[in-house]
C-alpha cells in the first residue's frame, strides 16, 4: 500500500487500482468539519485525472461510526461567536462535495458501516455503490435540533418509497442496514466481516465486478407502508399530529413522541420541503433548496438551541420558540444572496 498525504482525521492512501479516504475522528464519531470536506475534495480533484486510481473508497477507522453528521458542537460555537454566516459556510462546503461526489467520473464505493447521520449520508449516500452492513443506523434527525434534513438527504428521502421518507424526515428515524437500501439510501447490505475482502478485491478489480447491487427488502418495512401511507398522506402537520393521536399502531404512537420532541418550525419547513423536493428535478436543484433552508435556519432561535440541548448541555430539554408558524416556515424558503452555484467539480469546496 502507497500511502499519500495522511492527516489526523482524514487517511489517504493507494491501494491498487484503489484510491481510499478514510475518515479519522472517533472519539467525535468522526464528526465531519470545513476541513475534511476540503480535504476530501482536493484528494476527489487530484485523482480524478489519474490513470492509476480508477476506483474510489470512503470508509472510517471506526466500526462505531462511518460519519454521525456535521460538527454540531463547532457549527454552535462559530455561529455564536462568528455569526451564522461563517456557520453556512460549512454546510456551503459540504453540500457543495455531495455534488462533487455524485458527479464524480469514477466509480466511487462508501462503506456506511455504524452510525450514518446527516453529513454521514451527504458523505457516503449520492456515490456510485453504497454499502451497509447489520451494524448501520441510517438517519437524517435534523428536526431535532432546528434544522431541516440535509446533505442531499431531503433528496433520497422524497425519492424513498410512498410516503416513508416523509415519515423519517419528520421523525428522524432510525434505518437498519436493510431499511436503509429499501428507503434508497444504500444498494446493498453486507456483512461487517466482509469489508476487508471486499475493499482488497476493489484494489483488483472494478466494482461492477465485485459489488453485488440486488437489494434486499425486509418485510417488516414493507408490510407497514400502506399504513404509514394512509397516515402520513396529510395536507399539513397538524392534520398528521391528529391522524396520529386517532391511531392505535405501536409505531404511531413512536412518532407522535417524536414529533413532540422536534422543533415545531423544523417540522413546518420539513413537510413543505419534503413535497418541494419530490418536485424538483435533480439533486443539485435539493442541494440549492436545502441551502436556502438552512441559510434561514441557523439564523433563528431554534438552531443555537437545539445544539444546546442536544450537544453542549445534553439535557435533551430544548425550549423551542412559540409561534412560529406557516408564514414562518415560509419565510425560511425565501432566496438568499449567497448560492451554491452547482456544479462545482473541479473547483475547491
Amino acid at each position: 500500500m502507497q500511502a499519500d498525504a495522511v492527516d489526523d482525521t482524514l487517511l489517504i492512501s493507494r491501494q491498487g487500482r484503489l484510491g481510499r479516504l478514510t475518515v479519522n475522528r472517533p472519539k467525535a464519531l468522526n464528526a465531519l468539519d470545513i476541513t475534511l470536506y476540503r480535504r476530501i475534495a482536493a484528494a476527489l480533484a487530484a485523482w480524478r485525472d489519474d490513470p492509476a486510481v480508477e476506483t474510489v473508497l470512503i470508509d472510517s477507522s471506526s466500526p462505531r461510526a462511518f460519519s454521525a453528521g456535521g460538527d454540531l458542537r463547532a457549527l454552535y460555537a462559530l455561529a455564536r461567536e462568528e455569526g451564522p454566516d461563517a456557520a453556512a459556510r460549512v454546510f456551503r462546503a459540504g453540500y457543495r462535495l455531495v455534488s462533487v461526489l455524485a458527479g464524480y467520473p469514477k466509480p466511487v464505493v462508501s462503506f456506511m458501516d455504524g452510525i450514518t447521520m446527516g453529513g454521514g449520508v451527504g458523505l457516503g449516500a449520492h456515490v456510485r455503490h453504497r454499502i451497509v452492513t447489520e451494524r448501520s443506523v441510517v438517519a437524517m434527525p435534523e428536526v431535532a435540533i432546528g434544522l431541516t434534513p440535509d446533505a442531499g438527504g431531503s433528496y433520497l428521502l422524497s425519492r424513498a418509497p410512498g410516503l416513508y421518507g416523509l415519515r423519517l424526515a419528520l421523525t428522524g428515524g432510525r434505518m437498519q442496514g436493510g431499511q436503509a437500501v429499501v428507503a434508497g439510501f444504500a444498494d446493498r447490505m453486507l456483512a461487517a466481516s466482509d469489508l476487508p475482502d471486499l475493499a482488497a478485491a476493489l484494489a483488483r478489480r472494478p466494482p461492477g465486478e465485485v459489488v453485488d447491487l440486488a437489494p434486499a427488502a425486509p418485510r417488516a418495512v414493507q408490510e407497514d407502508m400502506t399504513a404509514i401511507n394512509a397516515l402520513y398522506d396529510a395536507p399539513d402537520v397538524a392534520t398528521l399530529r391528529e391522524r396520529l393521536a386517532r391511531s392505535d399502531a405501536p409505531w404511531a404512537a413512536e412518532d407522535r413522541e417524536a414529533l413532540a420532541r422536534a422543533s415545531p418550525l423544523s417540522l413546518l419547513v420539513t413537510f413543505r420541503a419534503w413535497h418541494a423536493a419530490r418536485r424538483l428535478p435533480d439533486l443539485n436543484s435539493v442541494l440549492e433548496q436545502e441551502y436556502r433552508l438552512i441559510g434561514n435556519l441557523i439564523r433563528l432561535p431554534d438552531f443555537i438551541e437545539g445544539v444546546r440541548a442536544k450537544i453542549v448541555d445534553k439535557d435533551d430539554a430544548p425550549r423551542w420558540q412559540e409561534g412560529e408558524g406557516e408564514a414562518a416556515a415560509e419565510a425560511c424558503f425565501m432566496p438568499r444572496a449567497d448560492t451554491l452555484d452547482l456544479p462545482v467539480f473541479p473547483e475547491p469546496v
